[in-house]
């Protein structure tokens, strides 16, 4: 089966940081980027690369996330989000990491999307 993934494909998205993107929790006064947020707009912008290529009835579901998040962004400000397909092995692969604000780099590290037939995996998920 051809997924149509190929090594060197990229993505890259930008996004608002928005009260509910942040930290509110550690600190009301200074609310920032919290990094679980970031984790999940990595997935978003990864998902919706795999989507444009991907046969109909397939997917990606995540497997595994490894990010070093180094430095703050402020509620209000603009993050891009930059991944890029480094592996491909059958149905896994491997996208390397970048994530910006408006000043700085403030992300890097990897993330795994494996393949999935939609129709399987749900039925699956009854056993």
């Amino acid at each position: 089966m051809e997924y149509n993934i190929r090594v060197g494909m990229s993505n890259e998205m930008e996004y608002m940081v928005t009260k509910d993107l942040t930290t509110d929790h550690f600190s009301k006064a200074h609310p920032v980027f919290a990094t679980p947020s970031m984790v999940n707009l990595i997935e978003q912008t990864s998902l919706k690369m795999c989507q444009q290529v991907l046969p109909e009835g397939y997917d990606t579901v995540g497997t595994f996330v490894n990010i070093k998040h180094m430095a703050p962004t402020p509620l209000g400000m603009k993050v891009r989000i930059c991944v890029e397909v480094a592996e491909v092995n059958g149905k896994l692969m491997t996208l390397n990491v970048k994530c910006y604000d408006e000043k700085t780099k403030i992300a890097e590290g990897t993330h795994g999307r494996a393949i999935v037939n939609v129709e399987k995996f749900v039925a699956n998920l009854g056993k």
